[in-house]
């Protein structure tokens, strides 16, 4: 069986026609190949394909209209925050004078930008308690990297070169580990305690002379807040060493917990989760950190700095001696942080506060309704998020999570974030957010139960899922261990077999 479904279409390769691509563009100049090196100029054409410009135009409508968007439908995915993003913020974002800025232009020709920038600053430190924050890291990975380099350079000013070490709770968000050893240190992974937090025990016989930091997620990749936060905060202070964050969850806490005022000396913002910005597909993002008292000294240059007179302008090479340097080229991803500060000056303090209580509502309204059909893990609240997990109707019918999640496709979802954490067996980590009704939380709820007594009644047809979808069901492990990313026409045995 073909795995192409009939919405799919031919490509623009097989589409294409000789000819077929217009001469609106100028033919360049007589002898403009002539100044270009024999060596670098290609022995033939570049094979590009030649469509009219409707038929351009009508192959990639068609194709978007395939694509699942949180324009289109809810977005359950756990750990991520795919909520919907006010369309002010896009067009904020495009206004000619931020959109329009080139990136190498002077000071004082981008006086507006640099001001938001400056206040954008300033807001994330209010709302987590730390005393500064760059701007610069691209997404929330790159943040983590930048708060632990500058940890290392902490520990480096000191002369503390025997700290190696970075404990990661089993709970954490799952680039912690990775960013960890990129930034040279040795992550020990701390096992969670039979309520979902971090074992204590295990946390503090970890602790000691080479440990550099810790890295939490709070609340939890489980989606629990980490309720002895305090004596785990005080416990690595007491050793030395200092605590970094994860925001990625920071849509959980926002005006009711404070990371820096807690006793965290480094954390990175998801503003592209937290604070308006359609994402997915490795894009766009930006990863703000913020630092206590102990790391500003470090944080990257160039920061915005407001001068006496009012106006605005960038550090200058040189003007802080411990800044770790440029993380990012230019500024950072502007456009995405011109969102995030209209999103937040639009909700302002109580806002905020309003969108966390009611995403942590909406989590445990739906974590009640799956209750008794799912096992939930975890007995007490949740925060924004939750784990579910299948095992039992795995252990009874064979169908397994991602057969589960195969079946929400045929019925209009996308499905929840599958797998993660690795802690919970069959586990579906869902995050319905504070911006659906309602009436979609129930619907969604519903379809989940249905299918769970579809298990019971036929589960091939969960097993052999999706059906509706235009891509059937393909060889994952392959697909991500061996991609093909490159078009070619197929022939003989490659050709799909007719239906």
């Amino acid at each position: 069986m073909s795995v192409v479904g009939e919405r799919l279409q031919p490509t623009v390769f097989e589409l294409s026609r000789p000819g077929r691509g217009g001469d609106k563009i100028p033919h360049p100049p007589a002898g403009a190949l002539d100044r270009i090196p024999a060596a670098a100029r290609r022995a033939t054409p570049a094979a590009l394909p030649e469509l009219a410009e409707p038929d351009v135009v009508r192959h990639y409508v068609n194709l978007s209209h395939l694509n699942y968007a949180v324009d289109t439908g809810f977005y359950p995915l756990g750990s991520c925050t795919m909520k919907w993003n006010p369309k002010l913020n896009e067009w904020a974002a495009r206004l000619p004078g931020f959109a329009g800025l080139h990136p190498m232009a002077p000071d004082a020709a981008s006086q507006g930008t640099l001001q938001l920038l400056w206040e954008l600053e300033g807001l994330l430190a209010e709302i987590s308690g730390m005393q500064a924050v760059t701007l610069q890291p691209a997404a929330g990975a790159h943040g983590e990297l930048t708060g632990l380099l500058m940890i290392r350079a902490y520990h480096r000013s000191r002369g503390d070169l025997a700290r190696t070490d970075v404990l990661v709770p089993d709970s954490s968000h799952g680039t912690n580990p990775a960013t960890a050893t990129m930034a040279g240190f040795k992550t020990i992974t701390i096992p969670s305690a039979p309520d979902g937090g971090v074992d204590v025990d295990a946390f503090r016989a970890a602790l000691g002379p080479t440990t550099a930091g810790i890295m939490i997620t709070n609340p939890s990749t489980l989606g629990l807040f980490e309720r002895r936060i305090g004596e785990l905060l005080d416990a690595t202070h007491a050793a030395g060493a200092l605590a970094y964050m994860d925001g990625a969850n920071l849509n959980a806490i926002l005006g009711r917990f404070r990371p820096g005022a807690a006793g965290f000396d480094v954390m990175h913002f998801n503003v592209h989760k937290t604070f308006s910005t359609p994402h997915g597909g490795g894009g766009p993002g930006a990863g703000p950190v913020g630092v206590g008292e102990r790391l500003v000294p470090f944080l990257p240059s160039p920061r915005v700095v407001k001068e006496d007179d009012g106006s605005f302008r960038l550090e200058r090479d040189g003007e802080r001696s411990g800044s770790i340097g440029r993380v990012r080229s230019f500024f950072g991803s502007t456009g995405i942080l011109v969102r995030a500060y209209a999103y937040i000056r639009a909700h302002g303090g109580s806002g905020l506060a309003e969108v966390t209580d009611d995403a942590v509502l909406a989590a445990n309204y739906l974590k009640a309704r799956l209750s008794g059909t799912y096992v939930v893990p975890f007995e007490r609240a949740c925060k924004h998020e939750f784990v579910a997990s299948a095992a039992d109707i795995k252990a009874r019918t064979g169908v397994r999570t991602l057969d589960i999640a195969k079946r929400l496709i045929d019925r209009g979802y996308h499905p929840p974030t599958i797998y993660f954490p690795l802690t919970v067996e069959e586990g579906m980590l869902i995050e319905p957010t504070e911006t659906e009704s309602l009436e979609t939380l129930d619907a969604f709820a519903d379809v989940l139960i249905e299918i769970a007594r579809e298990a019971e009644t036929d589960p091939e047809i969960i097993k052999t899922a999706p059906h509706t979808a235009p891509v059937r069901r393909l060889d994952e492990a392959t697909a991500a261990r061996q991609p093909n990313l490159r078009w070619r026409g197929m022939t003989g045995a490659q050709t799909p077999c007719p239906d």
